[in-house]
């Protein structure tokens, strides 16, 4: 995501798209590590919620990117692709520990 933004046009859209993309892709790492170091399991709970909401947050910036064509190549659909997946993995993972 860190070298992903700097393709992106360096204007007003560019910039705002850049600054939400990059907080949201980055953050999924930060508070995906802080899930594995959890002190409990609410508070496993409470960061892959965060976790899997990032992600998605992350998804719709992709597809907003490539569906207003600011970037249509194959690196934006494989993020995309990547992102999705990333959404479904998370969001299972939340649906699991609520059961547990």
């Amino acid at each position: 995501m860190i070298n992903f933004v700097s393709l992106l046009p360096n204007n007003n859209v560019g910039n705002i798209i850049s600054r939400q993309i990059l907080k949201s892709g980055t953050s999924i790492g930060a508070n995906y590590r802080a899930a594995c170091r959890a002190k409990s399991k609410d508070d496993f709970r409470y960061k892959i919620k965060i976790v899997e909401e990032e992600a998605d947050e992350t998804l719709y910036w992709l597809q907003l990117i490539f569906e207003s064509k600011i970037l249509t190549d194959v690196l934006v659909e494989k993020l995309i692709k990547e992102a999705d997946e990333l959404t479904a993995i998370f969001t299972s993972i939340s649906k699991t520990s609520r059961n547990s």
